[in-house]
């Protein structure tokens, strides 16, 4: 065999070697993301499940056994933390990260309906932020906001924070953005019902706050890490 063709069949073995290294490594990681997709989508229909089982029973329970800061509350945080996690594995327009979203969307407006409903019946005024944000890379400064809007949740666990995608094509998502009239300019805040666009500071943001409405809560150690 002459050394030409020696060099062609190494070369040839080389190249297979690759072509099938690489087949491997997608398929293996296909499999990674399809565990994965479905490692979240089952604890999501298991915390739906919960979720709205204490939807119901909130909803009934007399306003003197309401606390303000709920076991609801975290759970919502803590599926929004896993979700967040899955998005930035997968990326965010993975279509079945984006269904994700949205059923974490319709549970984040029903505990925002019933936060309001409960003010209403109770006499009481809960401190809400509805933050909107953007990943169509028109929102340079949608991070900042979300990482300080998790900051003022972790030192005041009074706070609840609902974090929407303004595109996510979701009905009542739609809805809930005609009924607050959040136009898209981004990062978009309604905090107390009232507007606000753009993100400068930690302490603008926190001074967007009525005076003394987050004074009321105390510090905790538990983070949230939404967008």
């Amino acid at each position: 065999m002459s050394l030409f063709a020696r060099n062609s069949l190494i070369a040839l073995g080389v190249t297979v070697l690759i072509v099938g290294t690489v087949a491997y490594a997608v398929n293996y990681l296909d499999r990674q993301r399809i565990a994965e997709i479905n490692t979240m989508q089952n604890r999501l229909s298991t915390d739906t499940l919960s979720l709205e089982t204490q939807f119901a029973l909130l909803e009934n329970a007399p306003c003197k056994n309401i606390s303000a800061n709920t076991t609801l509350s975290q759970e919502l945080s803590d599926l929004g933390d896993r979700l967040s996690f899955t998005e930035s594995r997968l990326g965010s327009t993975d279509p079945q990260v984006l269904e994700l979203k949205k059923s974490y969307a319709l549970l984040e407006i029903r505990d925002y309906i019933l936060t309001q409903k409960i003010g209403a019946t109770c006499k009481v005024k809960p401190v809400v932020a509805l933050y909107f944000y953007s990943n169509a890379g028109d929102c340079p400064d949608c991070d900042r906001a979300g990482y300080a809007l998790s900051y003022l949740h972790q030192t005041y666990p009074n706070l609840r924070v609902y974090s929407f995608d303004y595109n996510l094509d979701l009905g009542a998502l739609k809805t809930l953005i005609d009924v607050e009239k959040v136009k898209p300019e981004f990062p978009a805040f309604v905090i107390q019902g009232k507007n606000s666009y753009g993100f400068t500071s930690l302490a603008d943001l926190e001074a967007a706050f009525p005076k003394g409405a987050l004074a009321t809560s105390t510090a905790t150690s538990t983070a949230t890490t939404k967008k």
